[in-house]
């Protein structure tokens, strides 16, 4: 496990590693992006028979609210899952759907002006941007997304 992700940080925070939160971690730590709940649900069950849904839901959302996992939007309006390796946000592409991570250091003023500002500290370290790549920047699309003719 990565040293952001470590289980034994639950039991720092006095909660109990219980082996639905190892599989999960497991499995956050184990995929290769983003996976949204259904999918570690599904994952979940190989490890833990029985394992329902909503026990994935309550532990991917305790999971998040401990640090260990970040959660993030998709286009698609979906939450989505990962482990907590760094801070850092998407771009994600309205045309072809293709996700860039940038790192939280491009942001961090950002961060800073909002709290110097309003004495707001904003603690979400996972943000999901919208927009078109460099490869789909000049094509048209209207209101609901559709693709058109390129301008």
């Amino acid at each position: 496990m990565s040293e952001i992700a470590n289980p034994q940080r639950i039991r720092q925070f006095g909660h109990r590693l219980t082996p639905q939160r190892r599989a999960i971690l497991r499995i956050l730590e184990q995929a290769q992006g983003h996976l949204t709940p259904g999918e570690v649900y599904d994952q979940a069950q190989l490890a833990i028979p029985g394992l329902t849904e909503t026990t994935v839901y309550r532990t991917l959302d305790f999971l998040a609210d401990q640090g260990l996992a970040l959660v993030t939007q998709t286009g698609s309006g979906h939450l989505v899952y990962e482990i907590a390796r760094r801070n850092h946000h998407h771009l994600i592409c309205r045309v072809c759907g293709r996700t860039i991570e940038i790192d939280h250091s491009i942001l961090q003023e950002l961060y800073d002006r909002f709290e110097a500002q309003t004495g707001f500290k904003v603690d979400s370290s996972h943000l999901t941007f919208f927009g078109r790549c460099p490869d789909c920047k000049d094509k048209a699309i209207d209101p609901t997304g559709a693709k058109l003719e390129p301008r």
